[in-house]
Formats: structure tokens, C-alpha cells, sequence
């Protein structure tokens, strides 16, 4: 009896031993979501009061908030094409967004060099089916399509923007086609919902295998759409493009909410890596966005237009709280390459780096000491707390972001030797990159001047009066 109790009692160590390993082991999903033209100010983790987002504060809430967190580009395709390489997109010649507006440039050239190595394709590679949802950015010709790029399936369009309705009577119609090879497209309720339909649709496909799941939104990019529901939920804020925004953030939100609640539901979510941030800074000329305390917006290299709203969640490793030294969105290649059993090397020529160790505190110390933009016609670097950024119009600008977050104070005359020192380290880098691969309309060049002397505001609005 005592043998046959003892041998049940060894089994069942065995197996509780083998099943607590192969949970140690099983490899972490991923998860992206990726928020359009997002305002600094409007979510509530960083302090919003007017603009309610319950379900993103709740996943910043439960994961780590970074109060310096970066992307690589202040417009959607660059700052996408940093993200989804790991690379400086400048450093392969993807410095401007990609829109075919002059004759003189080729499609078949616009678009990430499909010699650069995507996320998806690593992560391919280490035995993961990989899911794009929603929009894409990043080339439109078919060489580009992101079942090329490391993709397994995709259910989105190529461009950069799409309306929110089928076929709104009162909306300009964006050219680019809902389009899927997994799957024939359903007709378009409201897109930020259909794409929360898709990406909860591929967890529950895919819940038996390691994946990457890149929820790419559209909202709140424009055009500015909303439902009349969520519009009603804002109805105090008198502005009109201020109160759509607002509902669909709020819609955005939701959906943030539900693939959460998916991962749950499917036993997923301590060991998935969920990541939240948006592509830039809020273009607040165009959807109303704020990005208070941050002076500047979406198109220029103040911090308004390139430090985003940043989450990590790793409920299985990582302890919720705030880090507050500079990350970038280039650093997600790396992490998740190390998290998923991978590896990379200096031959890949990654900009970004492994941020897991500093998050656990098994390394000490800036894991980007210094971090450099260029954007058309603007370009910039930041060394310790000193940013500087050079303009074709004027001298370049100084800024101690340590003791002046806001940018409101211009020290270059203070500090000449720092200004000489940092503007030959970024130049050394522009004339080093490779030349550019096309070059949007010089329309836009202008814009980007004069938003660096637009004023911005600087400080959250006021609650709204009733709780929704």
C-alpha cells in the first residue's frame, strides 16, 4: 500500500514539475496595439480628465508606464517603419511618409526596402504566426504587402487612412480597399470596431500557438467620424472636432478593452506582452488632439510630436509601475526577439535594444543615452536630459528637458560648446545615412516650419461635470 501511495505521490511530483516547466517555458505572445495620431494628453494615465479611457488606463495600471517614451519618426509611415524594424528608418532612406504625390518618384521605390528585416519575419522565424489587423503604411505596391513582410494573415488596407463608415454621403472616400487573405472582408460597420472583431478572431484562432498580433487602429486619425452614441457621451465639450475626437477615443478604448478581456477569457493574458503607444503626437491642427504638458504636435521634433502615450504589460514577469528614463519604439524588435528564445547581433544594425533587463533591474543605467530624428526638414538629437533641434530657417534650439519638459526655454546662447558638440554629432549621422528613397510634396514643407512658432497648449482641460 505505502509502495503504491508513494509511486501515485512520485507521478503526480513528476508531472506537476513537468507541467510547472513547460509553463516556464512556453514562449510569451505579443501583442501591439497601436493607436493613430493619439494626443499626449488624452488618456487618462497621463492625466486626462475630460477624455475617459477606463480599459487603457487599466492595462497601464497593471503594467509599466513610460513617462519617456519615444517613436522614431512625428508622422505615421516613418515613425511605422522605425517600429516594425527595429531600425532608424532613416537609416534606409524612409525619411519622409509614404504618399505617391510627385511624378518623379517610383511606387515600386516607396515603401520599406523589402531587403530590411521585419519584426513579423523574426518572429516567423521563431516559430510564431504572426497577424497584421488594420492599417499598414508601409508600401502599397504588392512587393510590400505584409503577407511579404513576415505576415500570416492581414485583414486591413495598405494606405495610410480609411473612413470609419461604408460609403458616409458627407465623407471623402479613401481609395484603399479593405482586402484579407484569410477571409472575405465584411462590409464596414464602424472600422474601429470591425478591426476589434478581426483581432479578437485571431486570438481565438490562434490561442494553442505562440503569436504576434499587431492591432494596428486608425483612430483618432481623420477624417473625424464618430458614432452619434459616443458623440452623445461628450456632449458638454462644445468644439465639434474636439467632441468627435473625444467619442472616438472612447470607441477606441473599448476595444482596447475587449481584446484584453479576450486574452483573459482564453487563459493568455499573463503570458502575453501587450503593448500600447500611439505613432505620434496629436496633430492638434487637424483632430483637435492635446498634448499638454508637451510643447509642439504630429509633423515637427518638439516633444509634442514624438513622446507618445507608452505601456508594457507582462503580468507574469513584470511588476506594474512607471520607468521613467527614454525608451523608443525601436526597442520592441529587440525585446520581443529575446523574449521569444531569439537572438539578434550588431550585424543586424538595430537601433533599438533589449529594454527587458532594464525593466526587471537586471541592468542598471540609460538604455539610450543618446537618440537622434531626422524628419524632412527638421532634425534632432537628445543627450542625457540636453535636446537640440536644427531647423533651415534658424539657429538651432537648445532645450534642458530635466528643468523644462515643456521646451518654453531656449539655452542654446548659454551652452555654445554643448551646441557645437551635439550639432556634429548629428551631423555626422545625416550626411552618414543613405539617400533618401522619395520625397513628399513640397507643400508640407512649409507646414512643418510654421508649426515650430504655433503656440500649443500646455495644460489639460477641465473635467467634465458628469461621469459617463
Amino acid at each position: 500500500m505505502n509502495f503504491r501511495l508513494n509511486l501515485l505521490l512520485t507521478f503526480l511530483l513528476g508531472w506537476t514539475l513537468l507541467a510547472v516547466g513547460q509553463d516556464k517555458h512556453k514562449k510569451p505572445n505579443f501583442v501591439i496595439i497601436l493607436a493613430d495620431d493619439l494626443g499626449y494628453a488624452d488618456v487618462g494615465f497621463n492625466g486626462s480628465k475630460q477624455i475617459h479611457t477606463p480599459n487603457i488606463d487599466a492595462l497601464a495600471n497593471s503594467g509599466i508606464q513610460f513617462t519617456q517614451g519615444y517613436v522614431s519618426a512625428p508622422v505615421c509611415g516613418p515613425s511605422r517603419a522605425g517600429l516594425i524594424t527595429g531600425r532608424n528608418q532613416v537609416n534606409f532612406g524612409f525619411d519622409n511618409n509614404p504618399i505617391v504625390d510627385l511624378p518623379q518618384f517610383d511606387e515600386n521605390y516607396i515603401g520599406v526596402p523589402v531587403e530590411e528585416v521585419t519584426i513579423a519575419d523574426r518572429l516567423a522565424d521563431l516559430g510564431y504566426v504572426n497577424g497584421l489587423i488594420g492599417k499598414w503604411h508601409l508600401g502599397e505596391a504588392d512587393h510590400f504587402h505584409p503577407t511579404k513582410r513576415g505576415f500570416h494573415e492581414f485583414w486591413g488596407y495598405r494606405g495610410g487612412g480609411h473612413n470609419y463608415f461604408a460609403n458616409r454621403p458627407n465623407g471623402t472616400p479613401y481609395p484603399y480597399r479593405i482586402e484579407s487573405n484569410y477571409k472575405q472582408p465584411q462590409p464596414i460597420s464602424y472600422i474601429t470596431d470591425d478591426k476589434g472583431d478581426e483581432c479578437l478572431d485571431f486570438i481565438k484562432r490562434h490561442k494553442d500557438e505562440p503569436f504576434f498580433l499587431f492591432a494596428s487602429f486608425n483612430a483618432p486619425h481623420a477624417p473625424m467620424q464618430a458614432t452619434e452614441e459616443d458623440m452623445a457621451l461628450y456632449s458638454e465639450i462644445k468644439d465639434k472636432k474636439r467632441r468627435t475626437y473625444a467619442a472616438m477615443i472612447h470607441r477606441l478604448d473599448i476595444n482596447v478593452g475587449r481584446i484584453i478581456q479576450e486574452l483573459k477569457d482564453q487563459g493568455l493574458y499573463e503570458n502575453t506582452v501587450v503593448v500600447f503607444l500611439s505613432d505620434n503626437g496629436g496633430p492638434c491642427n487637424h483632430n483637435a488632439s492635446i498634448n499638454a504638458p508637451l510643447n509642439g504636435q504630429k509633423g515637427i521634433l518638439l516633444e509634442g510630436g514624438i513622446r507618445v502615450p507608452f505601456v508594457i504589460s507582462y503580468p507574469k514577469h513584470l511588476k506594474k509601475g512607471q520607468y521613467d528614463l527614454p525608451i523608443t519604439s525601436l526597442d520592441l524588435t529587440p525585446t520581443f526577439v529575446a523574449l521569444a528564445g531569439g537572438k539578434t547581433t550588431k550585424e543586424d544594425q538595430l537601433d533599438g535594444v533589449d529594454i527587458y533587463p532594464y525593466l526587471t533591474k537586471v541592468k542598471k543605467g540609460n538604455p539610450h543615452e543618446t537618440m537622434m530624428w531626422r524628419f524632412t526638414i527638421s532634425a534632432g538629437i537628445r543627450k542625457g536630459n540636453w535636446k537640440l533641434i536644427r531647423l533651415p530657417d534658424r539657429l538651432p534650439m537648445l532645450y534642458n528637458l530635466d528643468k523644462d519638459p515643456s521646451e518654453q526655454n531656449d539655452v542654446a546662447d548659454q551652452h555654445r560648446e554643448m551646441v557645437i558638440e551635439m550639432l556634429k554629432q548629428l551631423g555626422d549621422w545625416d550626411v552618414s545615412c543613405p539617400q533618401i528613397l522619395y520625397m513628399e510634396g513640397d507643400r508640407w514643407r512649409r507646414e512643418q516650419v510654421d508649426l515650430y512658432d504655433t503656440e500649443y497648449q500646455l495644460k489639460q482641460p477641465k473635467a467634465l461635470s458628469k461621469k459617463l
